[in-house]
């Protein structure tokens, strides 16, 4: 597990405390319209971080291509129909590019700086020219407003128990899921970033935010600058 990670519950646990057999459960949101909506039709999409494929299915339906990049064999596994590769986002370099590169799960607020210019670095190399990277990212009020929880209509709570200040500016959040027959919990490094924060992150790997796909910001398209 790395520092800082952790992850219980039933099933395997990957190394940055994601349960296998939670992501398995868990619904499909409101990602896979948002990306069709800001992709060209039967685009060739790379995931990175894909899990087991909540989004990747979904995608595959609407007549995307997909190759799904994760750590996790376990996560792997899962994925049906598209094109799956087992390596860390940030040495991903596939020797090709696609026409959307997509980093979702707030995996930009990575705790260390480092890793989260790989990830970024990772989708410049990926991305087509033309071609553009869509982000996900925290809301406002993610690290402020604590604690809180969701029923989601399926039967489940999501419950976002504390956010820890964990030294040089990176917060250390513990969520629970709980259903009627299983608990997980997950604690992680999350580091807030501000507009201004985000918009250079960005600009230091090559990418500026061309539009935002949502109303409330959490997912914008980004396009380079070179």
């Amino acid at each position: 597990m790395r520092e800082g990670y952790e992850g219980t519950g039933p099933g395997a646990i990957t190394p940055d405390g994601c349960a296998v057999e939670l992501y398995a459960r868990l619904p499909v949101g409101d990602e896979p319209d948002i990306v069709a909506a800001a992709a060209p039709a039967g685009a060739h999409i790379l995931e990175l971080g894909s899990g087991v494929g909540r989004v990747t299915h979904p995608l595959l339906e609407r007549g995307f291509r997909v190759t799904a990049v994760d750590e996790s064999a376990d996560m792997l596994a899962r994925i049906q129909g598209a094109r799956t590769i087992r390596s860390s986002i940030e040495d991903l370099d596939l020797g090709e590019t696609f026409d959307v590169v997509m980093l979702a799960s707030f995996l930009v607020h990575a705790g260390d700086e480092e890793v989260r210019r790989g990830l970024l670095r990772t989708c410049v190399r990926h991305v087509a020219e033309g071609g553009c990277v869509l982000l996900q990212r925290e809301g406002a009020d993610y690290h402020t407003n604590v604690p809180r929880e969701r029923v989601d209509p399926s039967g489940f709570t999501v419950r976002i128990a504390s956010v820890e200040p964990a030294g040089d500016g990176v917060h250390s959040v513990h969520a629970e899921y709980v259903f009627p027959d299983a608990v997980w919990t997950q604690t992680f490094l999350s580091r807030p970033l501000t507009e201004e924060q985000f918009e250079s992150a960005l600009a230091e790997a090559g990418l500026e935010v061309d539009s935002c796909l949502t109303p409330d910001g959490m997912w914008v398209r980004a396009v380079p600058t070179g």
